[in-house]
């Protein structure tokens, strides 16, 4: 088993995490892996991102990466402040390559059988279907997933906790990325470690 294949093996739920403020960083982060969702997603799409993971980091039983990456500059500074793996919302031979050339576990972006041809000619065989409400739900995965018998998915985007069991039942999806189990602002430690727990629950 590679090693994308494992952190997505980890929890049924990984949670796409949008920190306006570094010190909701560490809170956030003990919350969820009390909770049973130790794999955090932390989305690149503000300016507290990168010390929120270098924060992040040091929570004990956490495994932080980064989110919406969309360059290898981008790729770099994520390495820098240690994330542990990188998600995408789209693939770009560019990204792709230095992705693999970093040696880091690699989630990309996938919208189309196209793009999972891109991908298998990276040599990659696990991809985010995003964004998954939006591009046609389950039917449309299920589409897609059949021709790709060796590729496995984690679908992002508009799935919630009553739509997470149907996602997670198709064969090819080892997890789901939910923002649900991390709201916004200041995290209120008891509500986001139930909603991590109702979340990690998902996987029994």
């Amino acid at each position: 088993m590679n090693a994308i294949e494992q952190i997505m093996r980890t929890a049924p739920v990984i949670p796409v995490i949008v920190i306006e403020d570094p010190a909701h960083a560490v809170p956030l982060a003990e919350a969820l892996v009390a909770g049973g969702l130790p794999v955090l997603e932390v989305t690149m799409r503000t300016p507290a991102a990168l010390p929120a993971i270098r924060a992040m980091k040091n929570v004990a039983g956490a495994i932080v990466g980064a989110g919406t990456v969309t360059n290898a500059a981008q790729l770099d500074e994520a390495l820098e402040a240690g994330s542990e793996f990188i998600v995408s919302p789209g693939l770009t031979e560019p990204l792709g390559r230095a992705a693999k050339m970093a040696g880091v576990p690699f989630l990309p972006g996938i919208a189309t059988a196209g793009d999972i041809m891109r991908g298998l000619d990276l040599g990659l065989k696990h991809f985010k279907f995003f964004p998954a409400t939006a591009a046609g739900g389950l039917p449309a995965l299920k589409a897609l997933a059949a021709p790709f018998g060796e590729v496995r998915f984690c679908p992002t985007g508009g799935i919630t906790l009553a739509s997470a069991p149907e996602w997670l039942a198709l064969d090819p999806v080892l997890c789901v990325g939910g923002s649900w189990v991390s709201p916004k602002g200041a995290p209120q430690r008891e509500e986001v470690e139930r909603l991590a727990r109702q979340a990690a629950a998902l996987g029994r």
